[in-house]
């Protein structure tokens, strides 16, 4: 099992996403977000992550559909986002986390450039997996930090 081929599965509604494993740093439950005000929708808040401050993004509402609702499965998965020393650590919201997945290179078709509701951008590609598909997330094009900054809007 390479770590290249591995994506950590998570649910945001009824659509499975695949994150790349390597940018996983772990998986915490839902709890202890503090709000910030003056926030793009898409921000929760931030949560104190062993004494550091980390966002923790609503990623429901950053692909531009209804902000996730908090439930039983609910959680948060830490991760890394480009190099030291600009490395950011985000928590990013999702309704439930599934399993680790194998994918080769082999099962995984570019991103349709219509359909899935989201931005071209957003998507690496669609994973096969057991005859069901898996979204695979661009992270550094979700966590693209200017961009949801300009959300927030000339709030100060």
């Amino acid at each position: 099992m390479e770590a290249e081929h591995q994506y950590l599965s998570f649910r945001l509604g009824q659509e499975t996403f695949g994150l790349g494993i390597l940018a996983v740093r772990e998986i915490i439950e839902y709890g202890g977000v503090t709000d910030v005000p003056m926030m793009p929708p898409c921000v929760r808040g931030v949560i104190n992550l062993r004494g550091a401050v980390v966002p923790v993004l609503d990623l429901a509402a950053r692909f531009g559909r209804a902000g996730g609702a908090i439930g039983r499965r609910s959680c948060i998965v830490i991760v890394e986002n480009g190099a030291a020393p600009e490395q950011q650590v985000l928590g990013l919201l999702v309704d439930a986390v599934n399993a680790v997945l194998d994918i080769d290179a082999g099962q995984i078709e570019p991103p349709p450039s219509f359909g899935a509701g989201l931005r071209n951008d957003f998507v690496t590609g669609i994973g096969k997996v057991n005859g069901k598909f898996v979204i695979l997330v661009n992270l550094e094009s979700v966590l693209n930090v200017p961009e949801i900054a300009a959300m927030a809007g000339d709030v100060n």
